[in-house]
C-alpha cells in the first residue's frame, strides 16, 4: 500500500513520493467536481500525509468557493493554512519543493474567494501573483502544479466581461505572443483555444478566428467531456 511504502520500505520515501499522491484533487478540480471534492475524505493519517492533506484543503477551498459558499471556504482556507504548517521544507514534488508548489495554492485560493465576495480586483491580484509563481517554478515533468494557473485567470476575467484582459491571458498561455518561455506555454490546449475562440468573437473578429476556430475544433475531437470555459470556476 502507499502507507507502507512511505512509513516502512524506506524513512525518506514520503519527502519524495507523498506530494503526488494529492494529484486527484488538482484533477477534480480541473473538470468542476466541485461536491465531490467537498466529500471527498482526507488522509487517515496527516502527519504523514502532509502535502496530500494540504492540498485537499485547497481543493476543497475553491470547491466552497466555486459554488458560492464562501463561510465554508474561509473554514477550509484556515485548514489550508493549519496543514501548511505541516508540511517540512525537505518534502518535494520532484524538482520544487511542496512550500513551492503550496503557494500558488494560496494565491489561488485566495483570488477564488476574493472573486465570490464581489472584490473582483483583489482577486485577479491574487491570480496574476499565482500566474507569476507558477511561471517561476524549476521545469518539471509533469508540471508542478498541474493546471495552469492562467485558465481560471482567463475564466475569473471572462466571467465579468474583461474580454480585452481575457485575451491576453490566453494568447500568452498557448503561446502566441511570444511574452513566456517555451516550458511556460500550452501550445493548442483545448482550454485556452475556447477561451481566445470566445474573447475573438465578442470583439467582432473574423480573419483569425477563422484559424482559432479550426484548432479549437480540432482540439474539441479528442475531448471526453464538453468544453464551455478555460475553467469550470467560472460562473456562466
Amino acid at each position: 500500500t502507499p502507507e507502507a511504502l512511505l512509513r516502512i520500505e524506506n524513512p525518506a520515501m514520503a519527502d519524495w513520493m507523498e506530494a503526488y499522491i494529492g494529484m486527484k484533487a488538482h484533477v477534480f478540480i480541473r473538470f468542476g467536481k466541485w461536491q465531490e471534492i467537498i466529500d471527498h475524505p482526507l488522509p487517515d493519517s496527516p502527519e504523514l500525509y502532509t502535502m496530500t492533506t494540504a492540498v485537499w484543503h485547497y481543493a476543497k477551498t475553491v470547491a466552497c468557493a466555486a459554488l458560492g459558499n464562501v463561510p465554508a471556504a474561509e473554514q477550509q482556507r484556515a485548514h489550508f493554512y493549519r496543514a501548511k504548517t505541516k508540511v517540512s521544507p525537505t518534502r518535494y514534488l520532484f524538482n520544487n519543493s511542496c512550500l513551492d508548489v503550496l503557494k500558488i495554492a494560496e494565491q489561488m485560493l485566495h483570488g477564488e474567494i476574493e472573486y465570490r465576495k464581489g472584490n473582483h480586483e483583489s482577486a485577479y491580484t491574487h491570480l496574476n501573483n499565482a500566474v507569476e509563481l507558477e511561471d517561476n517554478l524549476k521545469y518539471d515533468e509533469p508540471w508542478g502544479w498541474m493546471q495552469p494557473t492562467r485558465h481560471a485567470l482567463g475564466a475569473l476575467l471572462m466571467d465579468a466581461k474583461k474580454f480585452n484582459e481575457a485575451e491576453a491571458v490566453y494568447r500568452a498561455d498557448l503561446g502566441l505572443d511570444h511574452t513566456l518561455p517555451r516550458a511556460c506555454q500550452h501550445p493548442r490546449n483545448v482550454w485556452s483555444l475556447h477561451g481566445l475562440n470566445e474573447c475573438l468573437d465578442k470583439r467582432g473578429e473574423s480573419i483569425e478566428k477563422i484559424h482559432i476556430q479550426q484548432l479549437l475544433d480540432q482540439a474539441l475531437t479528442r475531448a471526453e467531456v464538453s468544453i464551455k470555459s478555460s475553467c469550470y470556476c467560472r460562473s456562466e
